[in-house]
């Protein structure tokens, strides 16, 4: 749905996003966190809080926080502490999950977001604090419903922003970054699908200048499409409630991406609804400069100073460079095809045109590429020079893209190297202004228009092979003559 109408209300979004850790074993556990194995064979005694067992804190967990705080220039805790927090759910079999709540590892942080208006807006970041997931309540296949504890145990940082965010194209923007920067640090898949990246939607709405309005929570939101549509849905809602008189019940909502409607699911626990202290079991966490000093030498140069580089190093528009380094995997595929030898520009016109429309066509990310880096500067080599036009790479490219070979392959075999010999090329013209006369007269009369019409007749003739620029330089002279 598009935005609402606010009608001179003002938005406050805050977002939780949860991000699930590329640890091998689980947080506390040395059980696998690999996906989409059957139900309940990898949760063992540990996750599901059996008697006697002892949490051991995964040191990659760690490593992978403090990665993410250096990333968005976040004050990193030298001490931190694990609480539990209590619940009760079928999927949570201990009754707590281990959390932190308040001394997380990463502290005050922020990141920039580009808007649509092309300014760039700063959202805060509250913290970023480690905990474990829950499990998974299943609802098919069963007359009621099931349990799979697989997913329990599997790490998270839950990153908490501050109510900075103003409206739904804001919070996409801000997840989306937020998600290409956890792939480019790759602490996280980002698979949205898997639940590998999903997030809570705080939102509230007040009158410019007042204090904040009641909030609510919308949970679990898993696609950057149902994001939009669940914030707008609610701030549309919320506006109806309170211009009919009504009041806004602080509560937790569930968006069903289906159907297209949230609903309430219960009232919105505060934090001492969940008894929060500190796990008896698992010790403080104590952080070091120098821990902090060997995971700041495993950092990657970060999206934005790589889209500044491209800017800089290579001469591309700032929305180019933007559109490049979207992903680390893209960005990667196109240095890749600059060192193959291809000119900056004309690499990043076609990693960003007619291989970014190939990949969207088979739903396909840029790692099952049917091209190559080295395959797609080939294409480029010919069209610097002049072996094929700008418009016979296009059908080299669908061909490279079905599997056909590599460009020159591709070209020998159909024969489709530009015609550049200026004699040849000018039989060809003398015979086209030879066989229209009528359009000859018209276009020496002042109808200058006609040139177009003389360039396609000598591109049909020559089943579109013939250098552009020289017909027309050649087409330029003959028809003066």
């Amino acid at each position: 749905m598009s935005a609402p109408d606010l009608n001179g209300w003002e938005v406050v979004i805050g977002l939780e996003v949860h991000v699930q850790l590329q640890t091998v074993s689980k947080i506390f556990s040395g059980a696998s966190t690999a996906y989409g194995a059957d139900p309940n064979t990898q949760a063992c005694a540990i996750d599901l809080g059996m008697p006697g067992v002892l949490p051991v804190l995964n040191a990659d967990a760690v490593r992978m926080a403090i990665k993410l705080g250096l990333a968005i220039d976040a004050e990193i805790a030298p001490r931190c502490v694990f609480a539990r927090k209590h619940y009760f759910y079928p999927d949570l079999p201990k009754g707590y999950q281990i959390s932190q709540y308040e001394l997380p590892i990463v502290g005050l942080g922020k990141l920039d977001i580009d808007l649509d208006n092309g300014e760039t807006k700063t959202i805060g970041i509250t913290r970023a604090h480690l905990e474990e997931d829950a499990g998974k309540s299943v609802h098919e296949g069963f007359a009621g419903s099931g349990i799979d504890l697989n997913r329990a145990g599997t790490p998270l940082i839950e990153i908490v922003s501050e109510p900075d965010i103003g409206s739904a194209a804001e919070a996409v923007a801000y997840l989306k970054k937020l998600h290409s920067l956890v792939r480019y640090l790759e602490i996280c898949d980002g698979n949205l699908q898997e639940g590998s990246f999903r997030c809570d939607a705080n939102v509230s709405i007040r009158r410019p200048g007042d204090g904040f309005g009641t909030r609510t929570e919308t949970k679990n939101l898993n696609s950057f499409r149902f994001v939009e549509k669940a914030i707008n849905q609610e701030i549309e809602r919320q506006i109806d409630v309170l211009e009919s008189g009504g009041t806004i019940t602080q509560e937790t909502r569930l968006y069903n991406g289906a159907t297209g409607v949230a609903r309430a699911m219960r009232g919105k626990e505060e934090a001492n609804d969940y008894r929060y202290f500190p796990d008896p079991d698992l010790l403080p966490v104590m952080t070091t400069e120098s821990d902090i000093a060997a995971v700041r030498s495993t950092m990657p140069e970060l999206p934005d100073a790589k889209r500044a580089r491209f800017v800089s190093e290579f001469g591309l528009s700032d929305y180019d460079a933007g559109v490049l380094t979207s992903s680390r995997e893209l960005a990667d595929y196109y240095e890749a095809v600059l060192a193959a030898g291809a000119e900056p520009k004309m690499a990043a016109n076609w990693v960003a045109g007619s291989l970014a429309a190939a990949l969207n066509a088979e739903g396909v990310d840029i790692a099952e590429s049917k091209v190559s880096p080295g395959q797609l500067a080939g294409l480029i080599a010919r069209i610097d020079d002049n072996t094929i036009s700008g418009k016979i790479a296009k059908d080299v490219f669908e061909a490279m893209w079905a599997e056909e070979g590599d460009a020159d392959a591709i070209i020998d075999a159909k024969g489709l190297k530009q015609i550049t010999d200026p004699d040849a090329l000018g039989k060809i013209i003398d015979e086209v202004i030879a066989n229209n006369p009528g359009q000859l007269a018209q276009y020496r009369g002042g109808k200058d228009k006609l040139f177009g019409f003389f360039v396609g007749q000598a591109m049909k003739a020559t089943q579109g092979k013939a250098n552009p620029a020289e017909v027309n330089k050649l087409l330029k002279e003959k028809l003066a003559e």
